[in-house]
């Protein structure tokens, strides 16, 4: 391969307009084999099966073994490493930021990062192309697409630039070696992005919108969402011109005029803890959803891939108990979260199984690396009264939406950001999950946080709430909630002084894939501790 010709798409990027479809409105398959990238973008309709490529890019970010979401567990104090016995200690290195302890995963993120790529190629490549469309009468369905579009691209920096921080910031197709950017020029484009979006989509209630495709109040709270985790970690008060002023317009706007609710019943929101608890499934589509990366089970090897494959990583190790389907045990919960609800907290029943109390005839424990007697729930792969899974593969074919932004998050945003409505936002959220309890009279910083940990347990939300307060008290917060007794990295587990000096040597961010620095030539840096 020549270097000097290294793309940051990396050789197997599929052409645009190859794709399959995910569920709902994503059913367009490409009509024309003959059309090639560059005639291809003639009509509304073909503008059309490209945002469905765009929107299947989603489905592919997290195809792989250290997918953000189960990533984001492991690195916080909700979760251990866990899996199997006899597996490698790839996600004890993540738990414990010590590249030491697995030395050969020095491409953990690999498939990762070349996910992400893949489906930012195929945003830039849309938005590039929007001109050359005929779209007549139709030029507010290119305004459309492309503050979809520009929403994906936006959401998948996010993830890479917390993540790793400094990446290529790649915004056009290119064959060149792309060094990687600045932080502030991530977010800036991140923010722009998203601010097109907001002042282009419609300001129609969200039912209004196909299940799974961007609305203005998703464009809206992710927003709010970015400015909240860069201003906390870099210590700035503005990035691509938003505030925390705007930011707080932004979610209030949400809650103004969205038509975004909470869901009633807090367990009826995840389809493992409704089976469990005997009550009706709330659906992907219910009221409280403000975005999800929407799967479905049609996907196949042969690179179609539309189901929801990080799923069996949490599920229980080797043994399936109705309704949970056995999985490979990563993620195991800390005994100290499991704790730290109160018992009539509807969120501990619906977020975590207890093996002890759900079915103690669990027979796998020693299968398991970290076995703490708790697995998380929200995300667990399911099936029937004869421990059949209820998909036919169920490594690729699951179907459970990720929920990406809930209503719940946006109010306690907003109560953050110093809405004048604060203190009702938190005890909407509060006394939902628990009637009994007694309500807020003020909210600040610390309550907000302890209230968001319990909220948002296997959402992948938690470590980037701790980081953004700042790389030592997330370190610090880390270390003295997590059980380092249970930590088994196959030598000697580390202190918790010593956990939290990992923490603070990397500042909170992960290895860049060693396979992508050589193939860079060396253009890509390592980050620190690593």
């Amino acid at each position: 391969m020549n270097m000097k010709r290294y793309r940051i798409l990396f050789i197997a990027l599929i052409a645009m307009t190859a794709f399959s479809s995910c569920s709902d409105f994503l059913t367009t398959d490409l009509t024309d084999p003959k059309k090639t990238n560059e005639s291809y973008y003639q009509t509304p309709e073909d503008a059309y099966t490209a945002l469905v490529g765009c929107y299947n890019g989603l489905d592919l970010i997290w195809n792989g073994a250290t997918a953000f979401p189960v990533a984001s567990e492991v690195f916080s104090d909700n979760s251990l490493g866990g899996t199997g016995a006899s597996d490698g200690y790839g996600y004890q290195m993540l738990d414990e930021f010590n590249k030491s302890i697995s030395p050969s995963d020095v491409s953990i993120f690999g498939t990762t990062w070349k996910n992400y790529y893949q489906a930012i190629y195929r945003c830039n490549v849309l938005l590039g192309k929007l001109d050359q469309v005929s779209w007549g009468d139709s030029t507010s369905v290119k305004t459309q697409y492309e503050s979809e579009a520009k929403f994906i691209r936006a959401f998948c920096y996010f993830d890479m630039v917390r993540l790793w921080e400094k990446v290529p910031l790649v915004t056009t197709p290119t064959l060149d070696n792309v060094p990687q950017a600045s932080a502030d020029s991530t977010y800036t484009l991140i923010m722009n992005d998203l601010r097109y979006a907001v002042d282009h989509l419609p300001s129609n209630d969200y039912t209004s919108v196909p299940s799974g495709r961007v609305t203005k109040w998703a464009a809206e709270s992710l927003l709010a969402r970015v400015y909240l985790f860069y201003s906390g970690y870099y210590g700035k008060s503005s990035i691509g011109g938003e505030t925390a002023q705007t930011a707080l317009a932004a979610v209030e706007d949400v809650i103004a005029n969205s038509g975004h609710s909470l869901v009633s019943d807090y367990t009826t929101l995840w389809p493992a803890a409704s089976l469990a608890k005997g009550v009706t499934y709330a659906g992907e589509d219910n009221p409280e959803v403000v975005f999800s990366i929407k799967y479905s089970s049609t996907g196949d090897y042969n690179g179609n891939i539309t189901g929801n494959t990080w799923m069996v990583m949490e599920g229980i190790r080797e043994e399936s108990h109705f309704p949970y389907q056995y999985g490979w045990g990563a993620c195991t919960v800390d005994p100290k979260l499991y704790n730290t609800f109160s018992a009539d907290d509807s969120r501990r029943f619906a977020s975590i199984i207890n093996i002890s109390e759900e079915f103690p005839d669990y027979s796998k424990a020693d299968k398991n690396r970290e076995y703490t007697g708790y697995f998380m729930k929200k995300y667990s792969p399911i099936c029937d009264s004869t421990g059949t899974s209820v998909v036919t593969d169920f490594q690729i074919g699951q179907y459970q939406d990720y929920f990406a932004i809930r209503y719940s998050d946006v109010l306690l945003m907003a109560a953050e950001l110093g809405s004048p409505n604060a203190v009702s936002y938190y005890n909407q959220v509060l006394e939902r999950a628990n009637p009994s309890a007694s309500p807020a009279t003020s909210v600040n910083e610390d309550v907000i946080m302890a209230q968001r940990r319990l909220e948002f347990v296997g959402e992948g939300i938690r470590y980037w709430d701790l980081l953004r307060q700042g790389v030592d008290k997330a370190a610090k917060t880390i270390a003295d909630n997590t059980s380092v007794s249970y930590l088994d990295n196959g030598g000697t587990p580390p202190s918790a002084s010593q956990l939290e000096a990992n923490i603070k040597a990397t500042n909170g961010f992960q290895q860049i894939p060693n396979d992508q620095i050589t193939l860079s030539s060396g253009t890509l840096k390592q980050n620190a501790g690593w």
